[in-house]
């Protein structure tokens, strides 16, 4: 099975998906949730069944409607919950405003018990921006020094470091251009348990593409071929089995938690969830090819009817 030589073909792939991710990002934007625009926080437990429309329906007459609901996950009845989290948007809520939003949610659909109450100014707000983007960009340049660090005995060490966060930011992109569209059609929004996802993604994506690269140092150590691309392609497939297992179950762990916990951490597994399977793709076709391409100096080829020749392997 000769993976690499079909490497112009994932370029095209990945860089489509890019173009389609980064074109939802510029014309729709990302919905930041309270945690990043501010506003307030209420969890509260109704004495009897209510249904997530009446309750947005009723918060909607009260005039709240840049808001996210979240249900506690335990449906009492056909779309019935007891516990809902709401999230209330660029309004932060002082004690009138929530002394009167209470009593018409108790007056119109039932009494409840309110366990949490938290407003989040928008100097905390920007606060958390700030150091949400700084983990981000941290953990990126940590990852890139460690591991030109952990290849420094291979070939050109950056090459493959930044082989490896190039795959990393494929998998962010594809993650922030899904949430921009669903934040468009559906009301999604980026919250903490978001950025908790989008770092959790970076071990991920990184561990599968370290185990391809780590294999081919092993490979070129025992002679099995000095040419680059070989090398990639043998590696790639000795660790076919390995990678894709371990996402595998690592995926059918996510689904149970985001089918069975709720909504409280639906935006953790779902950006999880899709670092998970575009991590599989960047760790098999993606960063291995990107480094074969750069050390063979193809990337001028690719621009030419020529790419296609250049792009097979020697056998």
């Amino acid at each position: 099975m000769n993976i690499v030589n079909k490497r112009l073909w994932y370029f095209l792939i990945a860089g489509f998906l890019t173009i389609i991710c980064i074109a939802s990002l510029v014309a729709f934007g990302i919905k930041p949730g309270v945690e990043f625009s501010s506003g307030s926080i209420l969890n509260i437990t109704f004495d009897q069944p209510v249904t997530e429309t009446a309750l947005i329906q009723e918060l909607n007459n009260l005039g709240y409607t840049d808001l996210l609901i979240q249900n506690d996950g335990n449906a009492v009845a056909q779309g019935q919950y007891l516990g809902y989290n709401i999230r209330i948007n660029a309004s932060s809520l002082d004690e009138t405003q929530k002394t009167q939003l209470t009593n018409n949610l108790a007056t119109k659909l039932g009494a409840f018990k309110t366990n949490e109450f938290d407003n989040i100014s928008p100097m905390i707000a920007t606060e958390t921006t700030r150091n949400s983007s700084i983990a981000i960009i941290v953990a990126m340049v940590a990852m890139l020094i460690y591991i030109a660090f952990a290849f420094r005995k291979m070939p050109s060490p950056f090459k493959y470091a930044i082989c490896a966060i190039a795959g990393m930011a494929f998998d962010i992109i594809i993650a922030l251009g899904v949430f921009s569209l669903c934040g468009r059609l559906i009301g999604w929004q980026i919250d903490m348990m978001f950025i908790a996802g989008l770092l959790a993604v970076f071990g991920f994506s990184v561990d599968n593409t370290i185990i391809v690269f780590d294999r081919m140092r092993e490979n070129m150590a025992k002679g099995v071929s000095q040419d680059i691309e070989i090398l990639a392609n043998h590696s790639i497939i000795e660790t076919l089995g390995r990678s894709f297992n371990t996402s595998i179950t690592t995926i059918i762990t996510l689904v149970v938690l985001f089918v069975f916990v709720g909504s409280t951490i639906q935006n953790f597994a779902i950006v999880f969830l899709m670092g998970l399977v575009s991590g599989m793709f960047t760790s098999t076709f993606l960063s291995p090819e990107l480094l074969v391409s750069w050390q063979k100096k193809e990337w001028g080829s690719f621009s030419g009817r020529s790419g296609l020749e250049t792009a097979k392997v020697k056998s």
